[in-house]
């Protein structure tokens, strides 16, 4: 890149190479290529010259000066052995990007930037003469076209680079305009694959200012870009794009939970390689603030969907992904960070995951969870439904320890009420105390008489139909959801459960989500139980359990777009 000067051309100069321009044409005789070989140098001199002195003016400044360097400049890229040679080219280039402007303030500037991307797109495409040209010298069109890229995107990507590296030297700087301008000189060329470095450099950048110096039309480009899978770009520089610009960010995480809730065979599994792949887990453990970001839209997300139980699944496959990322962050961050609002010590005891603890210890664990949360939510000098909520979406976050909670209700000796407490709780958070303790009272009753029925032998369907009336109202929709995942439980964990089992699928129709969320909850339960056993901890139990759930799924008709399930 040249350095600064002061010292204009004389017009005689200027005009003596607007001549050469005009006597080269296209340089389609021998004498023409000749004649321009012989004088490249001077003239790539003579535009290091006209660049640095136009390369801190504004685009009407630069015209008063130079009257006639749009006719000059636009001759030479019209002119292939000219515009082919890779130091001339980009002494074009350089000179023509001073004269683009961002934000043109009159007609003359819009014309010029018109003018500008034409002549661009001219540097990256052939005519017909040129054409010809290019095969007389026995040369692939492809291959011309794809070097003429290449040397465009290496001449910005050199002037980047030079920026970042020679900061000592302010003559050497580019304006924060000029970055802004290089963005939107991208935007007709951002897929192709020659452009990469280009992408690449601009968005790993870093410019002094708190003003955003790459167009928001560049960002939004590469992000629709990368969502599409047009390009593909280094970890660095997405997470940069991210960083840069939120919105990206916020696309980002709307397309991937679209996808997610559309893709009708993605196992839990898949769904979770799915988002590790999107890197949102890996840039969250990094980065608190953008963390921060994510669970907030989720969190909308999860509040507009009125909790549906697909994205009550996509969100703690993402929680499960972000704890992974988290462990393999170098220099951990206090979990304050990323859950500001929440008690740190309930935080510790949700992120363990349950297969680091051994089942034995299941129990206490889960004791200690539900008391820190308890005390958490009936804390009267907290504002109550801001706090509910908080620790309502953190135990979203983590459904794994619910779900061993589940599991646990049926196989514990005790600790009925306080699981019964913590999945009414899940499921309906704002209860008035005497509501709660209404529901716990019935809650106890059912549990109760399930708990009797899993012992008998000859248990039929009618028995269970019967225990989940008495004393249990089905008009409120959490109530049902309850309902159902007690029940769940007991077809899973108790003797008599297993044997109706898939008779009692029927009692799971009650409509609307009601039904998803039975489907998610068996895929969940037979993800974990999995992934626990991969972890280690095998036993014939846990095998038997597996087996069951999988024929239960395969006869479950709600779970149809479940095919391929967890089980590969």
């Amino acid at each position: 890149m040249a350095k600064a000067t002061s010292i204009p051309y004389s017009s005689f100069e200027f005009e003596y190479w607007l001549n050469k321009a005009v006597e080269w044409g296209q340089a389609t005789t021998t004498e023409s290529q000749q004649d321009v070989c012989l004088h490249l140098p001077k003239l790539q001199e003579f535009l290091k010259h006209i660049y640095g002195t136009i390369q801190h003016m504004n685009t009407t400044a630069a015209l008063k000066l130079f009257p006639m360097i749009g006719q000059l400049l636009g001759r030479l890229c019209w002119n292939p052995f000219v515009a082919a040679h890779d130091e001339s080219q980009q002494n074009l280039l350089e000179c023509l990007w001073c004269l683009y402007s961002a934000d043109p303030e009159n007609a003359v500037e819009q014309k010029a930037n018109d003018w500008i991307l034409s002549l661009q797109q001219n540097l990256i495409s052939v005519d017909q003469e040129v054409r010809s040209f290019i095969q007389s010298l026995n040369y692939l069109e492809e291959d011309y076209h794809r070097e003429l890229l290449k040397n465009l995107v290496s001449s910005l990507v050199k002037q980047l680079q030079n920026n970042q590296c020679d900061r000592s030297f302010l003559f050497l700087r580019l304006p924060t305009e000029r970055w802004r301008i290089f963005s939107i000189l991208c935007l007709p060329i951002i897929t192709l694959p020659e452009v990469v470095p280009l992408v690449e450099a601009l968005l790993t950048c870093c410019v002094g200012g708190l003003d955003e110096p790459l167009s928001p039309e560049f960002l939004d480009s590469v992000s629709n870009s990368l969502l599409q899978k047009k390009i593909f770009l280094s970890e660095s520089a997405i997470m940069n794009l991210w960083l840069r610009y939120l919105p990206c960010l916020e696309q980002t995480i709307l397309h991937l939970t679209e996808s997610l809730v559309s893709n009708p065979c993605a196992s839990l599994a898949d769904v979770e390689a799915i988002i590790t792949e999107s890197l949102l887990p890996k840039v969250s453990a990094y980065h608190p603030s953008l963390f921060r970001v994510i669970d907030d839209l989720f969190r909308i997300i999860l509040l507009k969907s009125d909790g549906h139980p697909k994205i009550i699944t996509i969100i703690q496959a993402f929680s499960r992904c972000f704890v992974q990322a988290l462990l393999q962050v170098q220099t951990q961050m206090p979990l304050k960070l990323y859950f500001p609002h929440n008690q740190q010590s309930l935080v510790v005891a949700l992120l363990t995951n349950p297969s680091d603890v051994p089942s034995a210890a299941w129990c206490q664990h889960l004791i200690i969870i539900v008391q820190m949360l308890k005390r958490t939510v009936q804390d009267e000098n907290v504002e109550r439904t801001t706090n509910v909520f908080e620790n309502w979406f953190l135990l979203v976050h983590f459904g794994d320890w619910l779900n061993i909670a589940l599991q646990q209700l049926m196989t514990a000796d005790d600790l009925s009420d306080l699981l019964l407490w913590l999945l009414m709780f899940y499921n309906n958070p704002l209860m008035a105390h005497q509501q709660e303790k209404q529901l716990l009272m019935d809650m106890k009753f059912m549990y109760n008489q399930l708990k009797d029925l899993g012992c008998r032998t000859n248990l039929n369907l009618e028995d269970v139909e019967t225990s989940l009336a008495i004393k249990v109202s089905l008009k409120e929709s959490h109530l049902k959801d309850l309902i159902n995942q007690v029940l769940v439980s007991f077809l899973l964990f108790t003797e008599g459960g297993n044997r109706i089992a898939k008779e009692a699928i029927k009692l799971f129709a009650l409509g609307g989500h009601r039904v998803d969320g039975v489907s998610e909850l068996l895929i969940c339960t037979a993800h974990r139980l999995k992934n626990t056993q991969c972890r280690g901890s095998d036993n014939s139990e846990m095998q038997t359990t597996i087996k069951f759930l999988r024929q239960l799924l395969r006869c479950n008709s709600t779970s149809n777009m479940y095919k391929e399930c967890i089980f590969h």
